[in-house]
């Protein structure tokens, strides 16, 4: 059964990573924006689409992955036996928040070491991304983000092992669907070159506050019931 909080929370985590992808990939969406042509930048409802495009690319690869991390869960889950395994698994998912939430307010920097997984990925990747530049057609818009999806972030790698604890794969998938699209408003804003965001991003109160809400939100999480979704599980 699925547990909505899990999918609230991740949305609200990647509302609350405004900090983290303003620096990730606010300049690589503002590039694109400025590397559209003069037609479609003069043109506001356009220039939305494309950017909106280029999104839609990059949360369809999130759901895929999450879809894998979710499947490889469920693996886990059934070599552990249900009851166990989900209650392993959700300490992980716990511990995980934590983690982001320490990691976004800069008291743990060395976790960025875990965006070094995904570069191997990346190198492959990005040659066939430059070759769709300059993107001037919704179809190479949605490639293009499609790619960008697999931009090494320590904080997507974050949530797909949080993903892991969902259960099954489309629980995994629908995980970080919501992380997705909680990221969504900050990279349209960042599209229209939105200042106030990068000032905010750069403040170390901000993201302090933001980190301790993460820490909040999965310490909260400890103390919802495991009973409905255990007896989902059991009773597939």
């Amino acid at each position: 059964m699925e547990n909505p909080l899990t999918y609230t929370s991740a949305f609200l985590l990647g509302l609350f990573s405004t900090i983290h992808c303003v620096g990730m990939c606010g300049g690589i969406i503002g590039a694109l924006s400025l590397s559209l042509p003069a037609e479609i930048r003069n043109n506001k409802p356009r220039m939305l689409m494309f950017i909106t495009t280029y999104n839609t690319g990059r949360i369809l690869s999130y759901s895929f992955a999450g879809l894998v991390a979710g499947a490889i869960g469920t693996g886990v889950l059934a070599s552990a036996g249900f009851d166990q395994g989900h209650a392993i698994l959700r300490a992980i998912g716990v511990a995980m928040m934590v983690a982001i939430g320490l990691y976004l307010a800069g008291w743990l920097p060395q976790l960025a070491i875990v965006e070094k997984i995904g570069i191997p990925v990346w190198k492959k990747l990005e040659p066939v991304g430059r070759k769709l530049l300059p993107v001037a057609s919704l179809p190479k818009a949605l490639a293009y983000g499609l790619i960008w999806g697999w931009l090494p972030c320590g904080l997507v790698y974050f949530v797909l092992l949080w993903a892991l604890t969902a259960g099954n794969a489309i629980q995994g998938a629908l995980t970080m669907l919501a992380f997705g699209l909680g990221t969504m408003p900050t990279l349209l804003a960042t599209g229209f070159m939105t200042s106030w965001l990068t000032r905010f991003a750069r403040s170390p109160t901000a993201r302090q506050v933001v980190g301790l809400l993460i820490v909040a939100m999965a310490i909260g999480s400890l103390f919802i019931p495991m009973g409905d979704q255990m007896h989902g599980h059991n009773h597939h």
